[in-house]
């Protein structure tokens, strides 16, 4: 038998546990066991008895900590890139009309088709290493620029290879409902049901997914489409996301609550019967900044509306060839305070305890509390309200990632 690992004190902390109920603690303390958060509190309340089992033990000074950050929507596995797209709606084409003339998503799928998987790994590992870096300990990412059974495999297996290559806990999300490929033109209903009855069963049977994702929009699938995905996902006990009022209102975020989805992401043009539509499910809304900066949009997500009706508000980096460039967490916070509004508190929430409401993994991430996983971030701030307020500027002084430093340094 494995002997329990011997448990680790970090003490000397003022922590933001992310919980929903914790302000802060000052003068705090964790302490871990092997990946998981045992003890969590004021270092005064710290049992004598477990502090004389801790061995191993670190000052923090005084430093801010937070949980390991969660960026819970990106399609961070592509090949290539759209970068003449961002030319080309710099001189006024939208997003919309792109991708009406055959760009857009599906440039990217020709690129991603023709890439090897260790292509794949090689393009995409940069990104993930960024997000690392700023303190980043669980991703979401999704497929969706391959297009076909063969493709969205190899999207999905080389997300767990980056999760195992980097130490950090990787959400995989299969989004096949993402754009109609070229085999299928004129025949949506058809590339629908072999998703349902092909593709879905026997990438799940591969344990290649872990939620289900559909872009319902004028460009994409309808909310009648997702009502037959997500009744699919729901038979095999996987849970259910949604692209929705991006660029325009076709009823997705109703269907989104219907189902109780886990998340419903962008939401520009999403009204208030949406938002607490959305409250009451317990499905939290995704903003996604940085592609509303990447498309010059002007309408945003109804904040004041999704305030009134307590709904749970994440952040994400949306990482992407086309409408999302980037893989800044932290500049994704800065976005969503400038443009959206959010405060400081709010921005820290949606990256913590709320993104990891949105992957179905409130508990066991998101938050300093006994039993979750023992992923944080010492940051070299003076105030927690710096968080998202540097732009282009990473203040993650350490990273820990299953109670082990990961990156950066303690001293």
């Amino acid at each position: 038998m494995t002997a329990d690992p011997a448990p680790v004190l970090w003490r000397n902390a003022r922590l933001l546990p992310c919980d929903g109920h914790t302000a802060r603690l000052d003068a705090a303390a964790l302490i871990t066991r092997g990946a998981r958060l045992e003890w969590v509190g004021r270092e005064r309340d710290l049992p004598a008895t477990l502090r004389a089992q801790c061995q191993e033990v670190h000052d923090l000074n005084a430093a801010w900590v937070t949980p390991g950050l969660i960026d819970c929507h990106t399609h961070l596995v592509f090949a290539g890139t759209r970068a003449y797209e961002y030319v080309q709606r710099l001189r006024g084409i939208s997003y919309e009309e792109i991708a009406r003339q055959g760009g857009g998503i599906l440039n990217t799928v020709r690129d991603t088709r023709l890439a090897s998987e260790p292509e794949l790994f090689d393009q995409s590992a940069p990104r993930l290493a960024a997000l690392c870096a700023e303190g980043v300990t669980t991703v979401e990412i999704k497929s969706g620029y391959g297009l076909t059974l063969a493709d969205e495999a190899r999207l999905l297996r080389v997300a767990r290879r980056l999760g195992e290559a980097f130490g950090v806990r990787v959400q995989t999300c299969l989004l096949a409902a993402h754009a109609l490929p070229p085999e299928f033109t004129g025949r949506g209903a058809d590339y629908l049901d072999t998703i349902v009855h092909d593709w879905l069963p026997r990438l799940h049977g591969e344990g290649l997914v872990d939620s289900v994702d559909i872009f319902v929009e004028n460009i994409g699938f309808s909310a009648d489409d997702a009502v037959i995905l997500f009744e699919a996902a729901s038979r095999l006990g996987l849970g259910v996301k949604m692209h929705a009022e991006q660029l325009s209102n076709i009823g997705g975020s109703q269907v989104a609550a219907r189902f109780h989805a886990l998340s419903c992401d962008h939401l520009e043009y999403a009204t208030p019967e949406d938002a607490a539509a959305l409250a009451k499910s317990g499905t939290v809304a995704v903003l996604l900044p940085v592609a509303y900066y990447g498309l010059r949009e002007t309408r945003a997500p109804p904040i004041t509306a999704f305030r009134a009706a307590c709904t749970r508000m994440a952040v994400a980096t949306d990482c992407n060839p086309g409408s999302a460039p980037g893989a800044s967490l932290l500049l994704a916070m800065s976005m969503a305070t400038r443009f959206f509004g959010l405060t400081p508190e709010e921005v820290l929430l949606g990256v913590t305890c709320h993104a990891a409401h949105a992957l179905g993994l409130s508990g066991a991430a998101g938050a300093l509390v006994p039993g979750a996983a023992a992923d944080f971030v010492v940051w070299a701030v003076r105030e927690p309200e710096e968080l998202g307020y540097w732009v282009g500027l990473n203040p993650a002084r350490a990273v820990i990632r299953s109670g082990r430093l990961a990156a950066g340094h303690l001293a």
